[in-house]
């Protein structure tokens, strides 16, 4: 009766860990997007930085930046006028696609937090993928950002510094 007992309560356990720890913990990484559309921008600033969006061209392998400069908002994409940069700014985002999570392709298009809420600027995020557009415009304050998008900022960050 005991040896029944273990091997009940064993196969259970193996069971209820099977179940939470043998599941896919790291969701599959999606191919990287076709295009990508990506930047900063600041409401109460001055100066050539104040509005950086710049556009990732995979097929092309080429990186390029807006001349238009213009506020992003939440109601519609971002339309810019893009001129080339050289290939070896293309090196230093050609990756940045990876860095978007499966789960920001679920969000609504819109705002994200309170981006430039409190002078703190924000992100501007557009996806475009097999045909679908998505574009969001992301706190920069991570306390206001569901944990998931973490790691997101933190690239944009490194990246657009970057970035002339």
């Amino acid at each position: 009766m005991r040896f029944t007992t273990r091997f009940v309560l064993s196969s259970f356990m193996l069971t209820a860990l099977c179940s939470s720890g043998c599941s896919d913990e790291n969701p599959k990484v999606e191919p990287s997007p076709e295009e990508l559309i990506f930047g900063q921008f600041y409401g109460e600033c001055s100066g050539e930085r104040c509005i950086e969006i710049y556009k990732l061209d995979a097929q092309k392998q080429e990186l390029s930046e807006d001349v238009k400069d213009i506020y992003p908002t939440v109601n519609t994409p971002y339309v810019g006028e893009y001129v080339a940069l050289s290939t070896s700014f293309y090196r230093h985002a050609e990756d940045l696609g990876q860095s978007v999570p499966a789960q920001l392709l679920r969000e609504p298009n819109g705002a994200i937090g309170q981006p430039d809420a409190g002078d703190w600027g924000g992100y501007y995020l557009e996806v475009n993928k097999n045909g679908k557009r998505g574009f969001w415009l992301i706190d920069t304050q991570k306390r206001n950002l569901p944990a998931y998008l973490h790691p997101l900022v933190d690239t944009l960050r490194s990246r657009i510094d970057k970035l002339p």
